[in-house]
């Protein structure tokens, strides 16, 4: 899952929201570096990495990829996944989506620490809207672009949105099943089940 998805699985609460994101740019152990609540949300978003990568849909969508593209099919499935999302925003959420993203934007912006990267990156985040430009199919080439910039070999992104596009539909019924398993998991780690 990506930025979107991590944000609504994580749960509610500010520190859910901040530590929802921090996964992404907080590795290693944790050990008090962060506050109890974010800590706790950063475990949750690695354990919903975990579940997404050995979930047997997951595992069939990333088959659907060409051999020589499956070792990025990870990062195709996780961006086309906040796509679909974004898309389909209020099948999976009761808050509208602006709202929602205004939220998180002002969190971020309130926030006077951020971890590494997430520090330079959050003002473009929320310049640029990047958690509800997500709807826009077309956004996702500029973020793979940006994915390849950050890759030691970026040639294994080249070409992709044209596969994304090809798979589009098997892709969206992988995500349409799969989402609501991992709602229910997201929610039953966080205990709200």
């Amino acid at each position: 899952m990506n930025y979107l998805a991590h944000l609504h699985l994580g749960g509610p609460q500010p520190a859910d929201l901040l530590g929802s994101l921090y996964g992404d740019f907080v590795k290693g152990p944790l050990q008090g570096r962060w506050p109890a609540d974010i800590e706790a949300a950063i475990r949750l978003h690695r354990r919903i990495d975990a579940f997404t990568d050995s979930h047997p849909r997951v595992c069939q969508a990333r088959a659907r990829f060409p051999e020589a593209r499956r070792r990025y099919a990870g990062i195709l499935l996780d961006v086309f996944f906040d796509h679909c999302l974004a898309c389909h925003w209020s099948d999976y959420a009761q808050e509208p989506l602006p709202a929602f993203t205004a939220r998180v934007y002002a969190l971020l912006a309130g926030e006077a620490q951020l971890p590494g990267r997430l520090a330079g990156l959050a003002p473009r985040m929320a310049q640029q809207d990047w958690l509800g430009s997500y709807r826009d199919f077309a956004v996702l080439e500029r973020v793979l672009l940006g994915m390849q910039r950050r890759l030691s070999r970026p040639e294994g992104l080249a070409g992709a949105l044209d596969e994304l596009e090809q798979l589009y539909r098997p892709l969206s019924d992988d995500f349409r099943v799969f989402y609501p398993q991992l709602q229910e998991f997201a929610l039953t780690q966080r205990g709200e089940s």
